[in-house]
């Protein structure tokens, strides 16, 4: 299943006034994997991101995306595969009402008006929102609108789903749920974020970025139990994965338990 693989090859990006974001970024990403992009701020999450789905263009090396070369006239059958959740979900939600939105995406795809319905219907219930339909998402709170604004990707039945700091001004209530939804997603999920539990909560592979290039690629445990790396990177070992500092006498060791168990 090609169409669902991300693969960068010496991967680099410069902005125009100069500031080198990407430094020679390689890895790839095969199909049903659930692969985390963390860092400390300025590392380049973003940066890499915007390139998934050709809003940015590398300056140099390559990304491929399915069968296709990130390229200016490649980007929209990219596009087509590749879904991607903003950080603000108010940068996603424009529309008047909550199907407007999530009816957007198919729309534009040339879908007729029964299967955009379809659809519309069908993303809504998978992130329980199907009562909002009518709903103008300025009127949304903070959960619900991520939950709109991963309706408006499903909807567009992507191969690769990617989110930039999904949890972001939730609350544990609307983390959680959006914990479970996720875990729905049967397809490749990226997700770049600074919420280390919910990394660890969803996906086996950790990509660390440090000023533009990969520190790390390993699994979850290797990463997150790698104190001297984190250091090194500006990232602190997941809550879940420490030792309550009461209970242990005031250490924080790494807790000899999978990823994700609560």
């Amino acid at each position: 299943m090609s169409h669902h693989i991300i693969e960068a090859t010496d991967l680099h990006f410069v902005y125009p006034d100069g500031t080198r974001a990407l430094n020679g970024v390689s890895f790839r990403i095969t199909h049903g994997e659930s692969v985390a992009i963390v860092g400390a701020n300025g590392a380049g999450k973003s940066t890499l991101l915007l390139h998934f789905n050709g809003c940015l263009m590398p300056t140099g090396g390559s990304l491929r995306v399915g069968d296709y070369p990130v390229t200016r006239e490649t980007v929209g059958q990219i596009r087509r595969s590749v879904g991607v959740v903003f950080q603000d979900s108010d940068d996603q939600l424009f529309m008047p009402t909550v199907f407007d939105d999530v009816a957007f995406g198919p729309l534009n795809m040339g879908l007729p008006p029964d299967e955009v319905e379809k659809r519309v219907a069908s993303a809504l219930a998978t992130v329980g929102s199907s009562h909002l339909a009518a709903r103008p998402p300025y009127r949304l709170s903070e959960g619900e609108k991520k939950a709109v604004a991963i309706a408006s990707v499903l909807s567009m039945a992507p191969a690769i789903m990617v989110m930039d700091e999904p949890s972001s001004n939730l609350d544990q209530h609307a983390r959680r749920a959006l914990i479970n939804l996720l875990r729905t997603f049967e397809h490749t999920k990226v997700i770049a974020t600074h919420d280390l539990d919910l990394a660890a909560d969803l996906c086996e592979r950790v990509i660390v970025l440090d000023e533009g290039s990969v520190a790390a690629d390993d699994s979850v445990r290797n990463v997150f139990g790698n104190r001297d790396l984190l250091a090194r990177c500006h990232l602190e070992m997941p809550l879940g994965m420490q030792r309550c500092p009461i209970c242990s006498g005031g250490r924080s060791d790494a807790v000899d338990r999978s990823p994700g168990r609560e």
